[in-house]
């Protein structure tokens, strides 16, 4: 019975070992949620502070950002590279044109915290002339 015991050979492990496969999906999360903050579009903006409730935006519809910085240079996200200044021309032709397409687009406007009054209204004036019904406007919370 000795012998019989020895001539039989194991089974073939038909078992997947999974525990690098987790080490490695944990590191990749890891690293995705260290890099996801950085991701953050548009120019640099001292935005203001305020104790608001953030908008709730859909996962698949990026929001249109107009950005406007303490000199009054204006930035939009959309048709081109976002950190290189444009017209205010420029942002109603881009905005009616997002708008054209996709009707149910959000549109953020980021303004310096001290920017004169006067040039945010005129954006903002800008871009209900464009089509926009309803602007949110960002800022910081406290």
């Amino acid at each position: 019975m000795i012998g019989r015991r020895r001539r039989q050979r194991k089974g073939l492990v038909s078992e997947i070992n999974v525990v690098p496969y987790i080490d490695v999906m944990l590191v990749l999360l890891v690293i995705f949620m260290v890099t996801a903050p950085m991701l953050t579009s548009g120019v640099t903006i001292e935005l203001p502070e305020a104790a608001t409730e953030p908008l709730q935006v859909e996962a698949n519809e990026e929001p249109l950002i107009v950005s406007v910085r303490l000199s009054g240079d204006l930035f939009i996200n959309v048709g081109g590279d976002e950190t290189i200044p444009v017209t205010l021309g420029v942002v109603k032709d881009r905005v009616m044109k997002v708008l054209a397409a996709r009707p149910q687009t959000q549109v953020q406007l980021r303004g310096d915290s001290d920017l004169a009054y006067g040039r945010l209204m005129e954006v903002m004036s800008a871009l209900q002339e464009a089509g926009v019904a309803s602007i949110g406007l960002v800022a910081e919370t406290p």
